[in-house]
């Protein structure tokens, strides 16, 4: 089965809009399936973006045909954002109705280009859900591998992976010309992949890469601007104690987190923790932008206090679902001490844990803690904020 025969949850707009998301998260797939009728014009392909590039005025003379109220795909438009001052005009005059399809949104948020001022709204692709997969998805497959596209759906997923790391550096950041020192950029991404589900070490980064403390802070943010990576900051409220205030940094993928360290066969014991925690991040983020279960997602983790650190805070009109990951096979009592210690956070409607696989279980203190898949289950509902 290709990954075109699966439904994605992604729910197409009305009116014009950006879509982001990693390369290989189904975007193009999702927009021919989507979108069959639509005018497209690929940025990809470099006979058009060169043509494009030399004669801007092409551009207006291929729309002055379509007709008023059509859709239009522009794909990878961070390769010619200077076309969004035509997009706006044909919004405005002829009623065009436009997808925006990139992988970076850092030349659309750097080169001072027209956004379309909320004409266009914006909506982001992610890797598989399990509900997108249902019987064909896998955890232990999922840890391994990851869940984007363009890798599920090889016969050789450990080679897809190794390819999807080499084309990231060859297409995204030497041929946009995100960096200046490409073997620089290229021994940091093994480092960074290392800090999977924690805090950023930026002089740590700097010192095992051997790349200056500044230049990791703008590697960081390429990163999270080519959006193979996001940061989860740390919920900051007037509790007993102070706050941690920096974030946690989570890779988009777990197979891709894998593959930036160059690691590849089974997962072993240490890495188990970090990628599930990964994933669960992942598979909230992409609810959140799918189906708005939450306005804000953050980690909870007084300073001082590493043992009582909560995963996720979910944040929905001043309510607050907690939620933390575990990794092992078997529920203990443990487990629960983040939880115990958040427990006093105003608001708080709802505390979770979610574990691989297992019964689903309740505390006498009201915890539920839950096998992975009924946790999906969940999120996919409109259940998640009733206890």
């Amino acid at each position: 089965m290709h990954t075109a025969e699966f439904n994605r949850i992604l729910a197409p707009p009305k009116q014009s809009f950006f879509l982001m998301g990693p390369r290989g998260s189904g975007k193009s797939t999702w927009l021919r399936s989507t979108y069959g009728d639509a005018h497209v014009i690929d940025l990809l392909s470099e006979e058009t973006y060169q043509n494009l590039l030399a004669y801007p005025a092409l551009f207006a003379d291929q729309l002055r045909a379509v007709k008023s109220g059509s859709w239009v795909v522009i794909d990878e438009i961070q390769r010619l954002p200077q076309l969004l001052n035509e997009v706006h005009r044909l919004i405005e005059e002829k009623r065009l109705r436009f997808v925006l399809c990139g992988s970076s949104a850092r030349k659309l948020r750097r080169a001072g280009v027209n956004l379309l001022a909320g004409r266009a709204l914006n909506r982001a692709m992610h890797p598989f859900l399990p509900e997108e997969l249902g019987g064909r998805f896998e955890l232990d497959s999922a840890l391994q591998y990851g869940l984007l596209p363009v890798v599920f759906d090889s016969e050789a997923k450990a080679e897809a992976l190794s390819a999807y790391a080499q084309f990231y550096l060859k297409q995204e950041i030497q041929a946009e010309a995100l960096v200046k020192n490409l073997p620089g950029f290229a021994r940091f991404l093994p480092v960074a992949a290392l800090f999977h589900g924690q805090t950023v070490n930026v002089s740590t980064i700097a010192r095992d890469a051997g790349v200056a403390r500044t230049t990791v802070s703008g590697y960081l943010e390429i990163l999270e601007e080519t959006l193979l990576c996001f940061r989860l900051p740390a919920y900051e409220a007037k509790l007993r104690v102070r706050e941690r205030k920096l974030p946690k940094w989570y890779w988009c993928d777990p197979g891709l987190a894998r593959s930036m360290k160059r690691v590849s066969g089974p997962v072993v014991p240490e890495e188990r923790g970090p990628l599930f925690e990964g994933l669960v991040a992942q598979v909230i983020r992409a609810y959140r932008d799918y189906r708005g279960i939450c306005s804000d997602m953050y980690y909870w983790a007084p300073a001082g206090g590493a043992l009582t650190e909560v995963d996720f805070l979910l944040e929905q009109r001043g309510r607050f679902v907690a939620i933390e990951a575990k990794s092992g096979g078997n529920f203990t009592e443990s487990w629960c001490r983040g939880l115990r210690a958040a427990s006093e956070l105003k608001g708080l409607k709802r505390r979770l844990i979610v574990y691989p696989r297992g019964p689903v279980l309740r505390t006498a203190e009201g915890i539920e803690v839950l096998p992975f898949k009924e946790f999906c289950a969940l999120l996919a509902s409109d259940e998640l904020w009733r206890s």
